[in-house]
């Protein structure tokens, strides 16, 4: 499994459970034990379809992650999954001035 670092981009798969709205769909995430919903305004998603949904990891504890779903949910970290690594930036300037 490769090594998940703070602000991946990661993966969850949830299963849809009902639809609340026409708007929101009520989802449920592996490992999180909270109701959880999403908005959706295609109306072709079933009851039990499976839902990908993509966030930004903002902590990492031991055996779980936080990942940023609109709202921080918090799951084991083998229950997501790496979909863009984060590359920080680079500088186009020195962080110091050159002596004079």
């Amino acid at each position: 499994m490769p090594r998940i670092k703070i602000g991946d981009t990661v993966a969850l798969t949830a299963t849809v459970r009902r639809r609340v709205t026409e708007d929101r769909v009520s989802v449920s995430i592996p490992g999180y034990h909270h109701p959880h919903s999403i908005k959706d305004k295609s109306s072709t998603v079933k009851r039990g379809q499976q839902i990908e949904l993509k966030g930004e990891v903002t902590r990492i504890d031991e055996d779980s992650v936080t990942v940023a779903l609109g709202p921080l949910v918090t799951v084991p970290v083998d229950k997501v999954r790496l979909v863009q690594s984060y590359i920080p930036p680079k500088r186009s300037k020195p962080l110091v001035d050159k002596p004079t």
